[in-house]
């Protein structure tokens, strides 16, 4: 069973309340875990395992949609760098869908290189501690920002 699907069938069931928004290749929804405030996911809407299975035109508007939403992140919760993972071969399923990380100066301190270095040499149970999961209104308050930044730049297209 595929975790990504079973997201989108809770999303197309008006089932999951970390949906920020629905663009044309991909469902953008705020992770359950907030160390790294802002951090989203964006969800490719079919089950499809690599980038390569996709044909050229779907493949560069899902590029073109997931560089659109760490756009829209970056802006929202004020990151010095982004972060880009897609890897699909952990608990969620091999389902293309992509984590998006904000990423500032320091944000794991002491794990790192002067507080620097990929999310993954912050420790998981830290990463995944209850005390990241945003509360109810945490979690609209990051919604809003970050549908706001989206619309924002989708009114540039």
């Amino acid at each position: 069973m595929c975790g990504i699907c079973d997201r989108i069938k809770e999303i197309k069931a008006g089932n999951n309340p970390f949906l920020v928004k629905e663009l044309e290749t991909g469902y953008v929804i705020i992770g359950d875990y907030q160390h790294f405030k802002g951090y989203t996911l964006f969800l490719y809407k079919d089950h499809v395992v690599e980038l390569f299975d996709l044909d050229e035109k779907t493949r560069e508007k899902h590029l073109y949609e997931m560089s659109l939403v760490a756009e829209a992140v970056k802006n929202a919760f004020g990151a010095d760098k982004m972060n880009y993972e897609c890897l699909g071969n952990g608990e969620g399923g091999a389902h293309i869908h992509w984590h998006l990380f904000p990423r500032r100066d320091g944000d794991i301190e002491n794990y790192g290189n002067n507080g620097r270095g990929p999310v993954w040499w912050y420790p998981r149970e830290e990463m995944y501690s209850d005390k990241n999961r945003p509360s109810n209104e945490e979690l609209e308050n990051l919604k809003a920002t970050l549908h706001r930044e989206l619309d924002k730049l989708l009114k540039q297209e």
